[in-house]
């Protein structure tokens, strides 16, 4: 038995261990924030957190996160007000949508270890997440808010809703 925390809340796995963290979260939890674009860990629509970190959920099984937390869109901000939601918003930053999940998970996970990255650094960070749409200039703008937003609350921990204060 496998067992792991989705989104706050414990599970447990007794299917195949090499199945993709991805259909367990979209087949068995029915959580459809995480999409399957490439299988390969390549575009990065896939991505969640696990342990805080951002991972391609697609091509990690399910046996690499027994006794791990996972954090997927749906629980990053339980009213959808995490300064990088907060930010995607205020930037109209989606087009069609399919990759923004995994974009936003990703940022999130930058700005949780790196909370005023450099526009190099962005890109070095975010050039795992693919757009088909090439929202990457809105992208790259709303990273830096929410950068601005976050710095600007130093000492709260930004994955906690109920800790973080507005935006600066």
């Amino acid at each position: 038995m496998i067992t792991f925390t989705v989104n706050g809340n414990k599970h447990e796995f007794s299917g195949d261990p090499s199945t993709p963290v991805l259909w367990y979260l979209r087949d068995e939890l029915n959580l459809t924030g995480p999409k399957f674009g490439c299988g390969m860990a390549q575009c990065g629509a896939c991505t969640v957190h696990i342990d805080g970190m951002a991972q391609r959920s697609c091509v990690l099984p399910v046996s690499a996160v027994q006794g791990r937390k996972i954090t997927t869109i749906e629980g990053l901000s339980e009213n959808g007000d995490h300064p990088v939601q907060k930010a995607w918003v205020e930037h109209k930053v989606p087009q069609c949508g399919f990759c923004q999940c995994g974009q936003i998970m990703q940022a999130a996970s930058l700005l949780s270890t790196n909370p005023t990255p450099s526009d190099e650094e962005i890109v070095q960070n975010m050039s795992g997440n693919i757009c088909r749409c090439g929202t990457y200039p809105r992208i790259h703008k709303a990273i830096k808010s929410a950068s601005k937003s976050i710095s600007g609350n130093a000492g709260v921990s930004y994955f906690d809703p109920t800790q973080a204060g507005e935006e600066a």
